[in-house]
């Protein structure tokens, strides 16, 4: 049985009101995993999740771009805080694989907060087991493709690699690296967008050829420090040079118009004493996703 905020806490995603945040009717239920277990540098982001429902709790909820208030359209439900202290890394991934494909048994759009990014391979697992032609979009600064990292090969900085053994990516905004990571790309089942390729023009020039590339299910990962550190400087190993917010959301406005997403993430936000913008902006990207996905016309 999944573990769901009572109505009477604040907690929920949106602040939004009992009606709209009941979990039968709800279509996306937002899962709260503070998972910090293999950061190397800032560390922090197990306050990720908790950060972005306070900020969302401030959002206006009706969306000027998409003229709809999403929360009630679509409901949005909240679980309860997953336990990523309790036990080895192992046993929370598998936790985290049971929670997300029990949701998706259920019809429901699954929303994860991280947390580090190593939370997104067992989703997509999870996700993959629902459906047989499943692309991951990634939207992030790092590649992730490392075979192991210290010794570990569910490192956050070995996410992709892992969901790569279960179905094929395409990665946006990638200005990051090892050599070892460049030798193996084209032998994996990934076709990366280059930030040095992307950075200053619109979406609307490359957004297309990105969704060609995708199945008809995507499971989109975004991890926050794909955006230009101006933009977003409240992440664990941000990286210049990065995407702007018209940019990102011009490229899902086209996904949720010719793709259907199945499932999302949003990992390693960092939250900083006198950043909350960050914050806001982690909590605004979840819910226009969300509008992209349920309330945009064709």
């Amino acid at each position: 049985m999944l573990k769901r905020y009572p109505a009477a806490l604040p907690f929920r995603f949106g602040g939004l009101e009992d009606e709209q945040a009941r979990y039968e009717t709800a279509r996306a239920v937002v899962v709260p995993v503070p998972l910090e277990r293999t950061t190397t540098y800032a560390r922090g982001t197990r306050r990720g999740p908790a950060a972005i429902l306070e900020a969302s709790r401030n959002m206006e909820l009706f969306d000027e771009e998409l003229q709809v208030e999403t929360g009630a359209t679509v409901g949005i439900a909240t679980l309860e805080e997953m336990d990523t202290e309790t036990g080895g890394l192992e046993n929370i991934l598998a936790h985290i694989h049971t929670t997300v494909l029990a949701l998706l048994e259920e019809g429901k759009f699954p929303v994860l907060l991280g947390g580090e990014h190593s939370l997104t391979p067992p989703a997509v697992s999870a996700a993959a087991r629902k459906f047989s032609d499943l692309s991951v979009l990634q939207i992030d600064a790092h590649a992730d493709l490392r075979e192991s990292y210290q010794g570990n090969p569910n490192s956050h900085a070995c996410a992709m690699r892992r969901v790569l053994e279960v179905c094929p990516a395409v990665q946006v905004g990638i200005r990051s690296l090892s050599k070892e990571e460049a030798t193996d790309i084209p032998r994996l089942k990934t076709r990366i967008f280059w930030a040095k390729d992307l950075v200053g023009r619109p979406a609307a020039e490359w957004a297309p050829e990105v969704v060609a590339a995708l199945s008809p299910h995507v499971y989109l990962t975004i991890d926050l420090d794909a955006f230009d550190p101006a933009l977003m400087p409240a992440t664990g190993t941000p990286e210049p040079g990065g995407l702007s917010w018209e940019q990102v959301t011009g490229l899902l406005r086209l996904v949720g118009r010719q793709r259907k997403l199945v499932a999302l993430d949003v990992v390693e936000l960092l939250p900083t004493p006198g950043l909350h913008a960050a914050d806001f902006l982690a909590a605004k990207l979840i819910y226009r996703s969300l509008g992209y996905v349920f309330c945009q016309t064709p």
